[in-house]
């Protein structure tokens, strides 16, 4: 986890050391001379590297987590350890996790700090997401040591978070830009991006309609031709919302030891169906449910009640007035908010709820999954490609 993870072979006796290192050196004998404490942060460091599609398979344990974190702390004086908030596209990446021969979000972010900084660097996630999920905010942690390039081995002053920020994002814009540093703060160096993690956050988009769906939304949304029952599919989530045994929730691959989690939120809304480039009539009509009009001299323009506009508008003068009008899709977002997640638990949730949507389920269906407590249990799992990560919270960065 540190810099100086996995170090050298032992010195051969030598002089006594100076005073600015003794606390260091009588850190690292108090730990070889116990071997029950030398041997914890090798189980977190196997932990960290664990390449697992869902790293969220276990509730965090504090006490324990935190004391092991404490020991795997950076130990060298000169790096400086960043929590640094990431956006990204989730369509062309083989997953957030690094892995060889594929490209990752932390292998193209590990790439980016090194190009600035010159050296390697490891970089690790707060949440590990799958091939083409997205990320408003995702949360890693990096240590940076800054050496001077014109003194080689002269330490210097850590480059400021807005600087980290600046630079790297220089680099990932020069690969296909798909990732962007949103924010970065000093931390101190027992700080985990991972284990501090108090609550996580994931949004799903399902758009609903015949029409095909626009260019713009492809690889953002689950796209769902039949129409979508929002007050059943609201029913059914308080069903899931609570302590429950998810194991109908998760995938067969899932590792978790338990299959209890707290489902802190789950809820459905409807929502404008594209960010781009809305117009003010239909910005209008979503918020107070009415018909407007627009009037001209002689021109009427009756815009349609429903949400999926059907291209039969009152026209007076001219059948191609709205002509080239893109037919809008109905745009449901669902909320699933906790401190951990099971192994495809999003997905397999969105998935029954979709089905509850469009009536193929009932809600005494979804209880009768929850009940069940199968892998097998469960309506086809949603793709990846409507799922984002949308918020990591912390109690205190202190």
């Amino acid at each position: 986890m540190t810099s100086n993870a996995g170090g050298s072979t032992a010195e051969p006796a030598r002089a006594p050391p100076s005073s600015e290192h003794s606390n260091d050196l009588l850190v690292k004998y108090s730990l070889e001379q116990q071997p029950e404490l030398s041997e914890r942060p090798t189980k977190i460091a196997r932990a960290e590297r664990d390449h697992i599609a869902d790293y969220e398979d276990e509730e965090d344990s504090e006490n324990g987590d935190n004391l092991l974190v404490k020991q795997i702390m950076s130990s060298n004086r000169r790096t400086q350890r960043y929590l640094v908030a990431i956006e990204y596209i989730g369509t062309r990446f083989s997953g957030s996790q690094k892995q060889p021969n594929c490209r990752t979000v932390v292998g193209v972010l590990e790439a980016a700090f090194q190009k600035f900084i010159g050296q390697p660097v490891s970089i690790f996630c707060s949440s590990r997401t799958d091939a083409g999920v997205h990320a408003l905010s995702n949360v890693c942690h990096v240590d940076v040591e800054r050496i001077s390039k014109r003194k080689p081995g002269e330490a210097l002053p850590p480059h400021e978070p807005s600087v980290v920020r600046r630079a790297v994002n220089h680099f990932l814009q020069k690969d296909e830009g798909d990732v962007m540093v949103i924010d970065a703060r000093f931390i101190p160096s027992d700080f985990h991006a991972r284990y501090k993690a108090q609550e996580r956050v994931y949004y799903y988009r399902l758009l609903s309609g015949t029409e095909p769906l626009s260019s713009f939304e492809k690889d953002r949304a689950w796209h769902v031709p039949q129409d979508l029952n929002l007050h059943a599919m609201q029913e059914a989530c308080k069903v899931l919302v609570g302590r429950h045994d998810f194991s109908s929730f998760r995938a067969a691959g899932c590792q978790a030891n338990s299959p209890i989690r707290t489902l802190d939120e789950l809820r459905v809304c409807e929502a404008f169906s594209t960010p781009y480039f809305p117009s003010a009539e239909s910005s209008l009509k979503k918020f107070i449910g009415e018909d407007l009009s627009t009037h001209s001299d002689n021109l009427e323009v009756r815009m349609a009640t429903s949400s999926n506009y059907d291209g039969q508008e009152t026209v007076n003068h001219g059948s191609l007035c709205e002509f080239g009008r893109r037919r809008e899709h109905s745009c449901f977002i669902v909320t699933a908010r906790a401190r951990s997640f099971l192994y495809h638990q999003v997905r397999l949730l969105v998935g029954v709820l979709k089905s509850v949507g469009t009536g193929d389920l009932t809600t005494c269906d979804v209880e009768e999954i929850l009940n069940a407590k199968s892998v097998t249990a469960a309506s086809p799992m949603a793709p990846a490609c409507g799922l984002f990560l949308g918020r990591v919270k912390y109690e205190s960065v202190l």
